[in-house]
């Protein structure tokens, strides 16, 4: 039975934990409302899951308590693995016994999510979301499934772009049965597409930014009826929406598309906007309560800090380019991966430079923060994890799985969900870890 939480905002009660399960509701107008919403929508994760793109907090932070390890190889501190079939660059999703992956066969033309055994990496389901129609335009370095699936405890949803739109799907978790589909805008390709889902309350919120014309919309959970949404600028974009904590308020923030914007999650109402970051971002946004971080790579390299008040000041910007892997905030700083192979930190008050590292290789996947160490791993499958301390850079360990590495990996329960590549000669094989110690 899931709690019933009223009146809790996401920036100070973003979960509530149970023994038995874990559920997020947002400002209800009336008890009465209030427990008809929750017997219908409640989400309902545990508090050693990741439910979605960022995990649990949607800002790379993972639970707390763990004591994942901190050294591995394709032999060492492997619980198990388990072949994958075909392609994607989106994160494993862990929730109850269930592991959930976004995949795409395309020789057979056919994009898929897949649920495996937490404990065993045993296939459960498989079920296929479109045959057909795939789109082979963009980034080479793109794939057909990269984004990654959020779960609220009783349907698992998806994006992926077919046919030349964009469209979102929901499947019920237990059996993979599709609940339904929604068709979120025509897509106009340059690059490719990525961009997650995430869930507020009784929605799931997409985003589908591209050179004809987008939407980042709301749907309702359970039915896939639009909420709300939003017409986007005809311009390139590849940004993921995400809910944070600012300003003393919910705010659904959108960077990219040459504008930081800002809406009311339950409602869409636009609840600010300014000129700024750049055309083309692929990060998530981040948060320290009053200002919010932007990054992106073109046609400008920069990283930004916000206020989140409305007011449309830019406190501080520099020209780093951090412009696939997000950034991690904690205890006053931000903590970056620049794509090529640069690990930084600065204040993020007034933007100054605390220190920078180059750890080497070229970086898609997002840093991690679990306690006070910082997990990243390159495309070539070199994790490097060094302390999260503003004072000076310190390499704790280096590991090597696989050979291509692109979707940022899961951590929860004091285990390691990486999703890699290993080649024999021409054969790729895509393969998901279990590491634990």
């Amino acid at each position: 039975m899931a709690t019933h939480i009223r009146h809790y905002s996401l920036m100070n009660y973003r979960f509530v934990l149970t023994n038995v399960a874990l559920s997020l509701f947002f400002s209800p107008t009336n008890a009465q409302a209030a427990d008809l919403q929750v017997a219908s929508t409640a989400i309902e994760v545990g508090p050693q899951d990741w439910p979605w793109w960022r995990g649990p907090t949607t800002n790379g932070h993972a639970p707390s308590g763990q004591r994942p390890p901190q050294r591995w190889s394709d032999k060492e501190n492997v619980i198990w693995k388990a072949a994958l079939s075909g392609r994607g660059h989106g994160s494993p999703t862990v929730v109850g016994d269930q592991i959930f992956l976004a995949t795409a066969d395309e020789d057979r033309q056919i994009q898929s999510v897949v649920c495996l055994d937490r404990h065993t990496g045993e296939q459960v389901w498989s079920t296929i979301v479109h045959r057909g129609n795939l789109v082979f335009e963009g980034n080479k370095k793109t794939s057909h499934a990269s984004s990654t699936v959020a779960c609220d405890g009783q349907y698992v949803f998806v994006n992926f772009l077919n046919d030349h739109a964009a469209y979102t799907t929901a499947l019920k978790r237990a059996d993979g049965a599709r609940q339904w589909q929604q068709k979120i805008s025509d897509y106009t390709v340059h690059q490719g597409y990525g961009s997650s889902p995430t869930i507020y309350g009784s929605l799931v919120i997409v985003s589908a930014d591209n050179k004809g014309g987008g939407a980042v919309t709301a749907l309702d959970r359970p039915s896939g009826q639009i909420i709300w949404s939003h017409p986007r600028p005809e311009t390139p974009n590849y940004a993921s929406p995400v809910i944070v904590g600012s300003a003393g308020r919910d705010q659904l923030v959108m960077v990219g598309c040459n504008l930081v914007s800002s809406f009311a999650p339950s409602t869409g109402e636009k609840l600010w906007e300014i000129s700024g970051a750049t055309t083309e971002c692929v990060t998530t946004a981040v948060t320290d309560g009053q200002l919010i971080i932007s990054s992106g790579g073109f046609p400008r390299n920069h990283v930004a800090a916000v206020r989140a008040d409305g007011s449309g000041q830019v406190v501080w910007e520099n020209n780093t380019r951090v412009y696939v892997p997000s950034m991690i905030v904690r205890d006053g700083y931000l903590y970056a991966v620049a794509d090529a192979g640069v690990a930084l930190c600065w204040d993020i008050k007034t933007g100054r430079q605390m220190w920078k590292s180059r750890l080497g290789g070229s970086f898609s996947a997002s840093p991690v923060l679990v306690g006070d160490l910082l997990y990243a791993t390159n495309e070539g499958g070199q994790t490097f994890v060094w302390q999260a301390n503003p004072t000076s850079f310190k390499l704790v360990a280096k590991n090597q799985l696989g050979t291509e590495v692109f979707a940022t990996s899961a951590f929860c329960d004091s285990r390691i969900y990486m999703r890699v590549v290993e080649h024999n000669g021409a054969a790729r094989q895509e393969i998901l870890y279990c590491l634990g110690e």
